[in-house]
């Protein structure tokens, strides 16, 4: 493995950070890099590649390599610890224009049996592109037996505000954020799939139980409403939530616990403003409107998300981690019972994250923008 020099972490990192030598007790591994010591847990880095593209998503098969999204439209290999020349074929055609692109990629829960990798991108169509969802099946590194779920209505020649995260809760249900394509108004209707979260079954069919199932002119698929472009969007299981963030205007970045038929409020109420500093709405708060349980001011910019599960970081566990692209840096937000406690900036200014991930052996990733680079938190105790 690649690991940072300490000239180069000196350049980000306080006088109080030091290199170590530490030894992982579980797996004997050595890290010689680093040591950065946060309020809760002391942690390295591991640059594993800085050769990506755009990556968008990552998703970690069960023979060890690591599947990367990159926006363009490629899936790059990770194998071995190193970044492969090959990359998956058989990959859709996307609308990689603006925000648009190939973005979130997860494997099935139960993968080990039934084989399917979900997909979200931003399909080309008539009338510009729509944030789509797909699952495939890899033999060798060709996607095969290919199905097509879902396609967020209507499509738009607009580059902005795809959301495009995707969640499986484990009872047969998978969920999907969709961004409200640059157009306000989109969110409060519900005659659109624009600025919602979406429940569908794993196969691509409607719940009978969906809150808008049986109203008038409304798409069944619609879980919630009133959101503007949501990047993250996670599954708690122990705690039985839907969670996700999405990004404000200038400022007004929001987390919230997504429920069934709820609406989140965008346009009509925002603790955000419009980018040339006009008021986007006069209230924060109205009845019949969910309220974040955090918002950030100054916007941070959130894009990715993952809960912290694992044994290997004793201080961060049950915490939220969320990718910061404008503000560069990962947030590490503290929630109980539902609510927000507080948060730390980690690697600030480290660079543009774009989404995160923990591994089947408990280590958290995190790939970044401008350089697309796959990096490993290591813990140190």
């Amino acid at each position: 493995m690649l690991y940072f020099s300490i000239s180069i972490w000196l350049a980000f990192f306080s006088c109080s950070d030091r290199a170590e030598e530490v030894v992982d007790t579980e797996t004997e591994e050595v890290f010689t890099g680093e040591v950065i010591e946060s309020e809760q847990q002391k942690f390295g880095v591991e640059k594993i590649t800085e050769d990506l593209d755009n990556p968008w998503g990552l998703a970690f098969l069960p023979d060890g390599r690591i599947l990367v999204t990159e926006r363009a439209g490629s899936i790059r290999i990770i194998k071995d610890g190193k970044l492969s020349d090959e990359r998956i074929s058989g990959v859709p055609k996307v609308f990689a224009q603006g925000q648009g692109g190939l973005l979130d990629i997860q494997l099935h829960p139960d993968y080990a049996n039934n084989g399917w990798i979900y997909l979200t991108y931003s399909k080309p169509g008539t009338g510009g592109a729509g944030t789509t969802l797909a699952r495939t099946k890899l033999n060798g590194n060709a996607f095969v037996e290919f199905q097509e779920l879902f396609s967020a209505q209507p499509f738009s020649n607009s580059g902005a505000h795809f959301g495009s995260r995707i969640a499986f809760d484990g009872n047969g249900y998978v969920f999907i954020s969709s961004g409200e394509r640059g157009t306000m108004q989109n969110s409060q209707t519900l005659q659109n799939h624009l600025g919602k979260i979406l429940r569908l079954h794993e196969d691509g069919r409607v719940p009978t139980d969906n809150p808008f199932v049986n109203t008038a002119n409304a798409k069944p698929e619609i879980w919630s409403y009133g959101h503007r472009n949501p990047q993250g969007l996670i599954y708690d299981k122990e705690n039985k939530l839907l969670i996700n963030h999405e990004h404000g205007p200038r400022g007004g970045d929001e987390i919230n616990i997504v429920q069934k038929g709820k609406n989140y409020g965008w346009p009509v109420i925002t603790y955000g403003i419009n980018y040339d500093g006009s008021p986007i709405t006069s209230i924060t708060s109205k009845e019949g409107m969910e309220q974040p349980i955090w918002y950030y001011v100054p916007s941070i910019a959130p894009c990715g998300m993952v809960k912290v599960t694992s044994d290997k970081y004793p201080g961060w566990k049950n915490n939220l981690l969320i990718g910061a692209l404008v503000l560069q840096h990962i947030s590490r937000v503290e929630v109980k019972d539902g609510k927000y406690v507080k948060h730390e900036k980690l690697l600030q200014d480290f660079a543009r994250f774009r989404a995160l991930a923990q591994s089947p052996d408990g280590y958290i990733y995190a790939v970044t923008e401008s350089p697309g680079t796959l990096i490993r938190l290591v813990p140190v105790k």
